[in-house]
């Protein structure tokens, strides 16, 4: 059941985001060669904590899940798509990581993810991040009163496509509100004019996941959690939290 949100509620939500926003940006520029993906989960930490927030990530046990998740960020590194726990690997030169970041303020969730290059960037891990971002926007633009959330995952996946990428099949992006995870589903691609019609109060996690390589496999990691590309090529995450209404996409995780 899709929850629509009062605009109050989306008022409270862009708190809850703002909250992320500033753990990702703390995050980015926190990370460095030699700077463990430890260090990074706690620099997101001290964040949620000095703004009074909690982390949706902590603790959370999906039932595909051997264990809950151990920290308040998703680190995924170079081959990895999204899930990845923070652990005690230190970044190195050259690096894709991809960061994914929740907090819980006043009863409300803000979820959002960004990709950076650590240190000297190869030119198609720029491209393939660039692609990532665009294709957010295009998801996020599709994201209007009227259309439907086909229109949002055909734009994704358009741009996705387009450039060569891969697109791991059944993972997307999700209803946000009291919950981290609600209705609806909202695929990287799809058919345009298709699926449930997108209205004032709606509030999505659109989150393009793109695999460097071309294919659209991939693979669960031996602790459970990470995907991983069957190819061994590069991904890219990136996701906003977006309130539909009429004015248009209003973007709650901005940074």
């Amino acid at each position: 059941m899709v929850e629509l949100k009062t605009d109050s509620s989306i008022d409270a939500m862009h708190a809850a985001g703002r909250v992320v926003g500033q753990a990702l940006t703390a995050v980015r520029k926190a990370a460095g060669v030699g700077v463990s993906l430890l260090e990074l989960d706690e620099v997101a930490h001290e964040v949620l904590r000095e703004a009074g927030a909690g982390s949706p990530f902590l603790g959370y046990r999906p039932a595909s899940a051997p264990v809950p998740f151990p920290a308040v960020v998703c680190t995924s590194v170079n081959e990895a798509i999204v899930h990845g726990i923070p652990g005690r690997y230190r970044l190195r030169d050259g690096d894709l990581v991809s960061v994914d970041c929740g907090a819980e303020l006043a009863g409300w969730v803000g979820d959002s993810a960004i990709s950076f290059i650590v240190g000297r960037p190869r030119p198609a891990d720029v491209r393939l991040v660039e692609t990532a971002e665009r294709a957010l926007a295009a998801g996020i633009e599709a994201a209007v009163v009227g259309n439907r959330i086909g229109d949002i995952a055909h734009a994704i996946g358009t741009v996705c496509r387009t450039a060569g990428y891969g697109i791991p099949e059944g993972w997307g992006g999700h209803g946000v509100g009291r919950r981290m995870h609600e209705d609806p589903s909202v695929p990287n691609e799809g058919r345009p004019g298709r699926g449930l019609p997108l209205r004032h109060g709606m509030v999505l996690a659109i989150e393009p996941m793109l695999i460097g390589g071309g294919g659209d496999g991939y693979h669960a990691a031996p602790d459970g959690w990470t995907l991983r590309t069957d190819d061994g090529s590069r991904a890219a995450h990136v996701e906003h939290t977006v309130a539909i209404t009429t004015a248009g996409p209003r973007i709650l995780t901005e940074r």
